[in-house]
């Protein structure tokens, strides 16, 4: 079903917009690490609790982006249409719940994760917090118009989207935390400006008519309870895994929050270099589902599974070549951070082992559960995900850092072995060809 020109056609823009959200992040960590560690780690910190988030909407938006491009793959533009307004109208009514929730009891839960920090760390984590959990509704509903244009094979708006939306990051980061110095405050109101831009031009262009997908009469959408429980059933268990993750990492940085502010910064630049080499992979991930979703939709099911091999493949060229590069970049990345020499070279030397195991496993860990998830084997990732979690990147973290007093090298240990745990059991469960025998569209 997609040539080889289809498939650049699909994932290069799709790396391009990973690479571009992902500068979010980074520009922050970079920009807020010249007012001071103290809110380069409030930054880190917020921004594990803000990550959480934004997988859930992803996960909801993914099940979105499985049942249209299922649709998509059996030719009913008009059943794909009808899901598209389903899966807006939910993200925006579980937006605004989880804004209000988090508004609500965000000192709470602040204190509750990393209570232990430093009193200047918690002042500015509360800052940032506060501001940035009020763009909860325009990550949403940006997720969802971009997962919509995916399912249709159309991933070069949303980068083109996205390209714009960063450059209104890192001015705005400029402008008000130097220009009007307003510090950690600063990073956070350009955070919100540039995801309302996004989703609102993301909006924008889903409005337009004569699409395969077009998002019109926004006003007289009604609930579709058929369609919201057929998006449900895959973008739950999808959610509840990205929740546990999330959850399970926000643990093991509540661990690392104990180890001092050095430990907090280096981690957090580490966290941000290591997510950067997988960019490219997760996007090549973030296809699989448009192209085994249409498969599937199809009826052509040893497409899907050649597709998924096909693209693991890729994927681990990809990351190879990430991977070398940010090695590369690391120290000169410590220095740009306001890093010193114990700092910066702790960061090398744990980039390098990270190269070393990721390229050998990474791939299989994580690709293969994307073609699965949109076949609609979204339980048995699940599990699977929630277990290597909790017994092995957070219990084994624990252990290694708090009882065997490794630190961070005790981290990333746990982190290696839960990768190959994950490995192991979605390469079984993608050779026995179960996960084919899934349906999606029949349940509603």
């Amino acid at each position: 079903m997609f040539s080889n020109k289809d498939l650049k056609k699909l994932l290069i823009p799709l790396m391009l917009e990973q690479l571009l959200m992902s500068l979010m992040g980074l520009t922050d960590t970079l920009m807020v690490s010249n007012i001071g560690s103290a809110a380069l780690s409030a930054v880190s910190l917020v921004d594990s609790i803000n990550t959480l988030i934004l997988f859930l909407f992803s996960a909801l938006a993914a099940g979105g982006t499985i049942v249209c491009a299922q649709y998509l793959g059996a030719r009913d533009e008009r059943a794909a249409n009808l899901a598209s307004r389903q899966l807006m109208l939910s993200m925006l009514v579980l937006s605004l719940i989880c804004t209000l929730l988090c508004f609500l009891f965000r000192e709470s839960l602040l204190h509750l994760i990393y209570g232990q920090v430093e009193e200047e760390v918690m002042s500015n984590s509360m800052s940032y917090f506060t501001i940035t959990l009020l763009s909860y509704p325009f990550i949403a509903l940006n997720n969802a118009c971009s997962a919509l244009y995916r399912a249709t094979g159309n991933s070069k708006l949303p980068m083109l989207v996205a390209l714009g939306a960063n450059v209104v990051h890192i001015a705005g980061n400029a402008v008000l935390m130097f220009g009007f110095e307003l510090g950690v405050s600063g990073a956070a109101i350009s955070t919100l400006i540039s995801r309302m831009l996004g989703a609102l031009m993301m909006m924008w262009f889903l409005h337009k008519p004569h699409q395969v997908i077009t998002l019109d009469h926004i006003l007289a959408i009604r609930p579709d309870m058929n369609l919201i429980k057929m998006i449900l059933r895959v973008g739950i268990p999808t959610g509840i895994e990205n929740a546990l993750f999330q959850v399970g990492k926000l643990l093991v940085q509540s661990t690392v929050s104990t180890l001092g502010t050095l430990s907090i910064s280096v981690q957090a630049l580490i966290y941000t270099l290591e997510f950067l080499t997988s960019v490219p992979s997760l996007a090549v991930g973030l296809g699989l589902v448009t192209v085994v979703g249409q498969c599937m939709g199809a009826g052509r099911s040893e497409e899907a599974r050649l597709y998924v091999k096909k693209l693991t493949k890729f994927a681990g060229i990809l990351l190879l070549s990430s991977s070398t590069l940010i090695l590369l970049l690391t120290k000169p990345a410590a220095w740009l951070a306001g890093m010193g020499s114990e700092a910066s070279n702790m960061a090398f030397w744990l980039m390098l082992l990270i190269f070393i195991v990721k390229i050998l496993i990474w791939p299989m860990a994580f690709i293969p559960a994307y073609g699965l998830r949109a076949a609609g084997d979204v339980r048995y990732t699940m599990l699977v995900s929630a277990i290597s979690m909790w017994v092995l990147r957070v219990g084994l973290c624990y252990v290694l850092c708090r009882h065997a007093g490794l630190g961070l090298l005790g981290v990333w240990i746990a982190m290696f072995a839960d990768w190959a745990c994950r490995a192991i059991f979605f390469t079984r469960r993608y050779q026995s060809g179960k996960w084919l025998q899934k349906k999606v569209l029949h349940e509603g």
